[in-house]
């Protein structure tokens, strides 16, 4: 895994030349190596063997659609997997986000949010990827997946079994967007699908809990039609 610039090998899945120059320019300019694929086909070909860092993946191929290769390059590898897409309905990016991407950038885009959005894919990998990180923390917070335990400071926060279970949920995609099913099948079961107000009754609770104004969160943040995410970098 490289560093949070200057080794971070990048592969950039697509078919327009000139979107490919603004992610060859800006982001070599920040240090990245960049790689490209202009279809799904060479796109696996890449990942097999340079297993990049960061995919940013269009949606439009002309072999396949994007939402259809975002499993199969989750079959070689683990590396977070950004959409950049000019797909705006929200059902385009809950199934990208379900099939296992990692976030979701609508076109047409700013450089500097590209660049945010790879900085914390690859901090919130390098954490994930450490088999001996259990502590997740954020603002005042130290989550301990392993010990099943939060502080807030040195003072212990009680939370129910559903409630820790759906807050390391988050904690294990860090500042990336967990989708509503992904939440409900990782804290109910896939029996409970359509249960969406589970997840919004359960996320009040812990805000009202872990954040000093629940009506604007600052940790626990919710992405409109998708989902939520654990912010853990201010």
């Amino acid at each position: 895994m490289g560093d949070l610039t200057g080794e971070a090998c990048i592969l950039a899945v697509e078919d327009d030349r000139k979107i490919l120059r603004v992610f060859a320019t800006s982001l070599e300019a920040e240090g990245y190596r960049v790689v490209d694929a202009n279809t799904g086909q060479r796109a696996i070909e890449e990942v097999r063997t340079r297993n990049p860092d960061i995919i940013l993946l269009d949606l439009g191929l002309p072999d396949i659609d994007g939402l259809a290769l975002v499993p199969a390059i989750r079959a070689h590898s683990t590396a977070p997997i950004i959409v950049v897409s000019a797909r705006e309905k929200d059902a385009d990016k809950v199934k990208a986000l379900d099939a296992g991407a990692n976030d979701y950038l609508t076109k047409p885009f700013s450089v500097p949010e590209l660049l945010a959005r790879i900085r914390v894919a690859i901090r919130g990998h390098a954490q994930v990827g450490n088999a001996l990180r259990t502590i997740v923390a954020f603002g005042n917070y130290r989550l301990d997946l392993e010990g099943r335990t939060l502080l807030r400071g040195d003072e212990h926060v009680r939370l129910s079994a559903t409630e820790f279970k759906l807050l390391a949920t988050l904690a294990r995609h860090p500042d990336e967007v967990v989708t509503t099913h992904a939440l409900l099948k990782e804290t109910w079961g896939s029996a409970h699908y359509s249960k969406s107000g589970y997840v919004r009754v359960y996320m009040h609770s812990l805000r009202q809990k872990l954040e000093s104004d629940p009506t604007r969160p600052r940790y626990l943040i919710n992405e409109a039609g998708l989902g939520y995410r654990l912010r853990t970098s201010e």
